[in-house]
């Protein structure tokens, strides 16, 4: 798996619409708050078309790609910190994603009711954004108090995870996402597992349509999103989000006439996640023979022993070496064949950086 986020938002902003089109899915999307009662969990597979050029080489009988799992998220609303609408238990949900899809309405549209009356992204975000904050004070306030209770005035750990806490406090009393926080890797280690909300990355996909695309005022509105986004090195990007729901569920050539006739470069969805694999530090290396090819998603840095890891425990338990083919050279001279009567494929043992795209022969001892 590639990684889990999390899809948020205030009510009717596009959630569900999103979930859809990224898994295919049939979360129910209507026009009423909270029509999102329980999470919706879901599975999107991560396009990838150096799957496809190798399985051509390689002439296998079966792709497979990595993919996400996706969990679209009841609407949020003011007080949802303190249980208002579905409350605290849906920000619970989130924090057992690694990254978060905020959707940002950018629309006026009367048959689509918006929870405060008008549309506003930027006060739509600063509202959203507040109750994430409101919940990491909540948790880090409620583990401070258990900390302190054991507190031991010669336990020199003790005193670096209640100053972490008391800094993250502060910020987050500012209401600014702790993303905006200078800590090091000792601090993050204190607070790692409290999965505070404003520290995981986070995506801004900012739901337009056509009228609002084409709109005098919208680029003033769109630089001060991408502005405050840029202070918390997080990213953005502007979808109409029925489009890309009608493109999910077309054929390749359909999707591909559809695109060219309405000149659409690239598809949104795959933006989304290629930037959570950016803000996620992550990258995918292949397994390529007659019966599969196929894509697996690690960490960059990742070494060859943890990389067989992932596909099997046996690997790195009996791991010998690892038969390493670029993606580039695998394409060049067309096959592991070609690569190996030029010398380009290389025996690389258990430290192994692992670099994206490799393709990889894990050889080991049963």
């Amino acid at each position: 798996m590639g990684f889990k986020c999390g899809i948020v938002g205030l009510p009717n902003v596009g959630k569900s619409t999103l979930f859809n089109a990224l898994t295919k899915g049939s979360a129910l999307a209507e026009n009423f708050p909270f029509c999102t009662i329980k999470p919706n969990v879901g599975i999107a597979l991560v396009y990838d078309s150096r799957l496809i050029n190798i399985a051509k080489i390689v002439q296998s009988k079966k792709i497979i790609e990595t993919f996400i799992e996706v969990v679209d998220i009841a609407g949020l609303v003011k007080g949802a910190s303190k249980g208002e609408g579905l409350g605290n238990q849906f920000l619970n949900n989130i924090r057992e994603t690694d990254a978060i899809i905020h959707v940002v309405r950018f629309f006026n549209d009367r048959k689509i009711l918006h929870v405060y009356g008008e549309s506003n992204p930027l006060q739509d975000i600063e509202m959203v954004n507040m109750e994430l904050c409101l919940s990491d004070i909540h948790v880090c306030e409620s583990y401070l108090i258990k900390i302190n209770k054991k507190f031991n005035a010669n336990s020199f750990v003790l005193k670096k995870e209640i100053l972490i806490l008391e800094r993250c406090i502060s910020h987050l009393n500012q209401f600014k996402s702790l993303r905006t926080l200078a800590i090091d890797t000792e601090e993050y280690c204190f607070i790692k597992h409290l999965r505070l909300l404003t520290l995981k990355p986070i995506i801004y996909v900012v739901n337009m349509n056509e009228e609002i695309y084409c709109a005098s005022n919208t680029k003033d509105v769109f630089n001060k999103i991408k502005k405050m986004a840029d202070m918390e090195n997080s990213q953005v990007i502007p979808l109409c989000l029925t489009v890309e729901s009608d493109l999910a569920y077309l054929k390749d050539h359909e999707k591909n006439n559809f695109m060219e006739t309405f000149g659409i470069k690239k598809s949104g969805l795959n933006h989304i996640i290629n930037s959570g694999y950016i803000l996620l530090n992550l990258q995918t290396f292949f397994t390529a023979g007659k019966k599969e090819v196929r894509a697996w998603t690690i960490s960059k840095g990742t070494v060859a022993l943890d990389a067989a890891g992932k596909i099997h425990s046996d690997l790195k338990k009996g791991f010998i070496r690892a038969q390493v083919i670029s993606y580039s050279d695998f394409i060049t001279y067309k096959g592991e064949k070609r690569v190996k009567e030029c010398g380009k494929l290389r025996n690389e043992g258990k430290q192994y950086r692992i670099q994206d795209g490799d393709i990889v022969n894990f050889l080991f001892n049963n």
